[in-house]
């Protein structure tokens, strides 16, 4: 008996991190299949109107499942594996949302509508961002063990705010974008840091923030369509 116990438990233990894959990335897929129904008429470059504060808030949520689910995995699996439980993913997962649902109340809250300068500053800020030791440390938290949902959010947010505030500046709705920042975000919680990789990407983010400015034309979907 005690060794049909032990067995069970290993089995129990066994299942638990392909199940809590596939209840993360599950969620994620599907919130990508409904951002991107919400999302197709929404987008106007830089001239895009956020609508109503529900409305809102519920494309943000879809949205931040669907960008930053992927690449909290590992740190979902750990918190499943340290729980033994699959029960234990949605509280992690839940808390760790909400700090990004937060984060979309102060967007909500600040965005107006503007012209290419102001996408361009804030590129151009963002790709700084990227290079200082608040980033970096952030990140590398990002990668390591943490004990709470809450706790994992505040730190992603901090690695990531710089790429999100690229999303908002040239268009909070657009697909495209959004499929851009998530795999720079992705990437940037799947793999380590790397000055090979981290400063290029910089001074891409930054090249971009000049584009911006100088040419708006040329950056697809920027500006609204006449």
């Amino acid at each position: 008996m005690r060794h049909a116990g032990s067995a069970d438990i290993t089995r129990g233990r066994g299942a638990t991190a392909p199940a809590a894959l596939i209840v993360t990335l599950g969620l994620a897929g599907a919130s990508w299949v409904v951002s991107v129904r919400r999302m197709s008429r929404m987008d106007m470059g830089v001239a895009t109107q956020l609508g109503s504060f529900g409305l809102f808030v519920v494309v943000w949520v879809l949205m931040m499942a669907a960008m930053m689910l992927p690449g909290a995995v590992p740190a979902v699996l750990r918190r499943a594996h340290a729980n033994d439980q699959v029960r234990a993913v949605p509280v992690f997962v839940g808390s760790y949302l909400a700090v990004w649902t937060l984060v979309g109340l102060a967007v909500f809250a600040l965005y107006r509508p503007h012209g290419s300068v102001a996408a361009g500053v804030v590129a151009i800020a963002a790709g700084v961002y990227e290079l200082t030791p608040l980033k970096q440390r952030c990140r590398q938290r990002c990668r390591d063990s943490v004990g709470s949902g809450f706790e994992f959010g505040l730190y992603c947010v901090g690695s990531s705010i710089g790429l999100m505030l690229i999303l908002v500046a040239l268009s909070v709705m657009s697909i495209g974008w959004m499929a851009i920042v998530t795999a720079v975000v992705v990437a940037q919680k799947l793999v380590p840091r790397r000055a090979a990789f981290d400063v290029p990407l910089a001074l891409a983010i930054v090249g971009l923030g000049v584009l911006i400015i100088v040419a708006p034309s040329s950056v697809p979907g920027l500006m609204p369509s006449m």
